[in-house]
């Protein structure tokens, strides 16, 4: 598929996971260059940079904190070189792993601001930062990588949903306000395989997790990165020209089952 042709993309938080498979989707679909960024996961963020290369993709890495403004300029100006961006991605985020969300006192003021400063503040900085080259671009577009746990209050801490849920919101905002030149619509996956669970609980909970989600969800699957990606790809490509201000589930199901808990 040729639907990138030429297309210049900037994925945050693109070293590993569904960041680096829309950049990697992106560059096999004719994108012209990529724009990776990491905090600190830098080895894997080059790994990743030679899948985009062997795609057949220019490709540079950008390390940053999308939390810190200034980050999000430096990231921007890593962009600037190609004179504008057709599609920036708002992949980065992070969380605390409380999943309990009776248990309120395992977040602190301190965890609340610091994954709304990544996960909610950060995609607002980076669409500032990037707002003029956006606007330079062709029918340019913004994706905000959100999640299920946005729309239903589940997931890994109370924390982490009201984040979600504001960035939920704050999709229709920026549509509203970007318009008519920029797209701005949100992607809310459920349950991704990656390593984020793995680091957390360890192989065997984490099986646990996913023979869950396979049991609970109507399709029947644990959803790979891969699998989100190419919804994803959708909504900044130009056969979404005329979607903005959408919330997407990618989840399998999982919000029509009866409990849709990971």
């Amino acid at each position: 598929m040729g639907d990138f042709d030429g297309k210049i993309l900037l994925v945050t938080g693109s070293a590993t996971g569904l960041g680096a498979a829309i950049a990697i989707g992106a560059a096999k679909r004719g994108a012209k260059a990529v724009t990776l960024n990491c905090t600190k996961s830098l080895k894997e963020a080059e790994a990743t940079a030679d899948l985009v290369r062997a795609a057949g993709a220019d490709v540079q890495i950008a390390q940053g904190d999308v939390g810190e403004d200034s980050d999000c300029r430096k990231i921007a100006n890593a962009a600037a070189k190609h004179g504008r961006i057709d599609a920036l991605v708002n992949n980065a985020g992070m969380t605390k792993q409380v999943p309990n969300h009776a248990d309120l006192d395992g977040l602190s003021k301190e965890d609340f601001l610091r994954i709304y400063t990544v996960n909610t503040v950060g995609p607002f900085q980076m669409v500032r930062a990037c707002r003029a080259l956006l606007e330079a671009g062709e029918r340019p577009s913004v994706l905000m990588v959100s999640s299920i746990a946005g729309v239903q209050g589940i997931g890994s801490s109370v924390a982490y949903a009201a984040s979600k849920g504001a960035l939920n919101t704050m999709t229709l905002s920026l549509a509203r306000a970007l318009a008519p030149k920029i797209r701005v619509n949100a992607l809310c996956p459920g349950f991704i395989d990656t390593r984020w669970f793995s680091d957390a609980f360890g192989e065997e909970v984490t099986q646990r997790i996913r023979d869950n989600v396979t049991n609970s969800t109507p399709l029947r699957a644990a959803s790979k990165p891969e699998d989100i990606a190419d919804a994803g790809l959708f909504l900044i490509s130009d056969s979404a020209r005329h979607v903005t201000g959408e919330t997407l589930l990618v989840d399998a199901g999982l919000h029509l089952a009866p409990s849709p808990r990971v």
